[in-house]
């Protein structure tokens, strides 16, 4: 292992470092299945720097700890990460106005159509922290630790069964990763693929009126329109979010913006 270390000052490329290192696993006295994992993260950071430059520049070292699993340092402490964290999180389950949603959309009152809303919500945020680079990825991680955890507490506030609960996460974990991948690949695409995946994923198939997809496509492109506005550091710092209405007389969207007024009163 000192030859591993002699290795990070001998070393000037992270590339020529990761070579390095992984012909010095061959032969220093290392466990093998110690040196099985470290290979495998070494192989994994060879193929990570040959792609694109991230958007974020770490060390080696850093690289090394997070491929194992660590979190390497961050912008900020993770105490103040996870305060704001919860913060957000709270946002989204307190500033929404559900029972406007469960209204309007025609969707039954129950724990599921409650989650199925506040996942919405919580993966606006999600893609508005990925903007923010590690620290950011980092806040994402715990705003679903705290979703998760307040999804079990209010189904055992509700009195359900312990088994039956269980098996309902289970069911809503399945569906939270699906619907980020539908709901990821509609924000990037026209509004036929947003209303499908909320389609999909919000209504659970279970659709008929176009005018609930139309509001619904409408309201995310506008809120995640809105945050992109706020400043990246206030939100890692406060986690403090506010949401447009669900129905707004006049909603406007940098998505269709408005036509220039003159006043040429007098002309």
């Amino acid at each position: 292992m000192a030859a591993l270390v002699r290795a990070l000052s001998c070393q000037t490329g992270v590339t020529q470092w990761i070579a390095g290192c992984s012909g010095l696993l061959q032969t220093a006295a290392v466990p093998g299945r110690c040196r099985r994992m470290l290979c495998s993260i070494f192989q994994h950071l060879s193929a990570k720097d040959s792609l694109q430059p991230s958007e974020e520049k770490v060390g080696a070292f850093t690289r090394i700890i997070e491929a194992m699993g660590f979190t390497g340092p961050l912008k900020y402490s993770r105490w103040k990460i996870k305060v704001a964290a919860l913060r957000m999180y709270t946002c989204c389950v307190e500033k929404t106005d559900f029972e406007e949603f469960f209204n309007r959309c025609q969707m039954p009152d129950t724990l599921n159509s409650w989650f199925l809303v506040a996942q919405l919500h919580v993966w606006m945020c999600l893609v508005r922290l990925k903007q923010e680079g590690r620290t950011g990825k980092y806040m994402c991680r715990y705003i679903v630790h705290c979703m998760w955890e307040d999804v079990e507490q209010r189904g055992k506030v509700m009195g359900i069964n312990s088994a039956v609960l269980k098996e309902d996460l289970k069911r809503m974990v399945e569906n939270f990763y699906a619907a980020l991948f539908g709901y990821d690949e509609g924000i990037l695409s026209d509004d036929h693929v947003l209303a499908a995946a909320l389609w999909r994923n919000l209504f659970n198939r279970n659709c008929d009126d176009p005018r609930h997809l139309e509001l619904l496509v409408e309201y995310v492109r506008k809120q995640v329109q809105h945050l992109d506005a706020l400043s990246g550091e206030d939100l890692l710092l406060t986690g403090e979010v506010s949401w447009r209405p669900l129905v707004e007389s006049n909603a406007r969207s940098i998505l269709k913006p408005l036509s220039p007024v003159y006043n040429d009163e007098g002309l």
